[in-house]
């Protein structure tokens, strides 16, 4: 046999190495594959979960909305994007933060839905107090400002419906003064509009990890 004779038969078969090649090939495919699957239905759960945040948003909305439709349908109340609005001549008299009896009454009949709502859907109620844009009138010795006037305004809604039976962690109070018309302060009936109080369901604060203390303990 000739030298070439023997070289060739030395080397390995083509199919074999095709057959190598072919096998790598098959094995980068199926990675591609894994790869993909697992973008898709990683994809498909994230849709998922999105979706159902918005079904949940919707359902809770609708349970409000059930909850105050004998105050909605009387127009004592309004509710927009969640948020439930009182007119503050309902609630108080100008420049004052101390409730009217309509104001009262109405608080009390809010205040069982509202409750079964925030609890039904693990939330707390923030409310907020507003003011119109005119200055606290010179003289008042109750308040020195529309801030200060919102705050109290605000605090005497949380403490009537904490003593109406709705829980105190459920509920706590802010105050923007005359910031955040909801619509421009031009003439009385606007001016109106803009004093109000909004309460707003808000997520449960968690609660923090007690804090260990730093000093070394007694022997």
């Amino acid at each position: 046999m000739s030298e070439l004779e023997n070289e060739l038969a030395q080397e390995p078969p083509i199919w074999a190495v095709f057959g190598d090649l072919m096998t790598g090939l098959v094995g980068v495919f199926v990675l591609m594959l894994v790869w993909a699957l697992g973008f898709q239905l990683e994809l498909s759960q994230s849709l998922e979960q999105e979706t159902q945040k918005r079904e949940q948003a919707e359902q809770r909305r609708a349970d409000l909305e059930q909850a105050l439709a004998v105050p909605l349908a009387e127009g004592r109340v309004t509710l927009t994007d969640g948020r439930i609005g009182i007119s503050g001549n309902v609630l108080f008299s100008l420049n004052s933060a101390e409730l009217q009896e309509e104001g009262q009454e109405l608080l009390r009949n809010l205040r069982g839905p509202l409750e079964f709502y925030l609890r039904e859907n693990g939330l707390m109620l923030m409310v907020s107090g507003f003011t119109d844009d005119l200055p606290i009138q010179q003289g008042n010795l109750h308040f020195s400002d529309n801030w200060e006037l919102s705050a109290q305004r605000a605090l005497t809604v949380t403490r009537a419906l904490i003593a109406e039976g709705m829980p105190a962690e459920r509920v706590f109070a802010a105050a923007f003064g005359a910031q955040q018309p909801v619509v421009p302060n031009v003439d009385g009936e606007s001016r109106s509009r803009n004093r109000r109080v909004e309460m707003s369901p808000v997520p449960m604060l968690e609660a923090s990890a007690p804090v260990e203390s730093a000093l070394p303990a007694d022997d």
